[in-house]
């Protein structure tokens, strides 16, 4: 996970589109859960990207697109087998309803 944690937050700043500051990648462990027929060796990762206003339609599809791309060719084996699923969806915050404080990005603007 740590590595699949890596690829993404790199393929979301390869994208151009965010700032490193603002870019948080992490993975939560579901140990309960039911998928499809319920076989033990079905798996899944379900990937949420939570964004600000700001990019137009086709900067989130390009966005969506690339992460995907990057994320199924990563888990490829596991493509191979008939028991995993892979789901990505985009998000924008409503910013009158989002508060946040980053110490990160002065220091990495250089400010």
């Amino acid at each position: 996970m740590g590595a699949l944690c890596e690829l993404v937050s790199r393929t979301i700043l390869e994208t151009g589109l965010f700032e490193q500051g603002a870019v948080r990648v992490r993975a939560f462990r579901a140990e309960v859960y039911a998928i499809a027929d319920r076989l033990p060796e079905n798996g899944f990762i379900d990937m949420n990207f939570r964004i600000g206003k700001g990019r137009s339609a086709a900067e989130k599809k390009s966005a969506g697109e690339a992460i995907f791309a990057a994320v199924s060719e990563h888990l490829a084996t596991l493509f191979a087998t008939p028991h995993f699923a892979l789901s990505l969806e985009i998000r924008e915050i409503d910013a009158e309803l989002s508060w946040k404080k980053n110490a990160i990005h002065p220091r990495l603007r250089g400010k």
